[in-house]
């Protein structure tokens, strides 16, 4: 069976950090490409920042220079650290798996397999 388990979410103050989490089992995770997306009330879900099988990143104008994507293929886990976080930040947020080979990583129709959801809330 596919999981993806997305953990670390929270409450924060501006200007914190947290670390999300993605854990992931029944399929093989070097082969996927990983995908973070975000939704927060009453707005679209948008793409965050997504790692390809090979090791690329891309990530939304409104993250760069304040979040990190990583994996770690031993561990079949992948991570989204996240610093300088804003209001804007607040979501709950999803990690997802993609085994297109060429993908538009910012596109959640590219995307088989998706987590149930970490709330990421950012507010003094």
């Amino acid at each position: 069976e596919v999981q993806l388990q997305a953990s670390g979410g929270g409450l924060v103050q501006p200007g914190g950090s947290l670390t999300l989490s993605c854990a992931a089992s029944g399929f093989t995770f070097n082969d996927y490409n990983i995908g973070w997306f975000r939704q927060a009330p009453g707005k679209e879900r948008e793409a965050v920042a997504s790692i390809s099988s090979a090791g690329r990143t891309y990530y939304t104008d409104s993250v760069k220079g304040r979040f990190t994507i990583s994996r770690d293929n031993a561990k079949n886990t992948a991570s989204l650290q996240m610093n300088g976080l804003r209001s804007e930040d607040t979501a709950v947020y999803y990690c997802a798996a993609s085994s297109t080979r060429v993908y538009l990583w910012g596109l959640s129709e590219e995307y088989e397999h998706w987590g149930q959801g970490t709330l990421v809330t950012v507010s003094s």
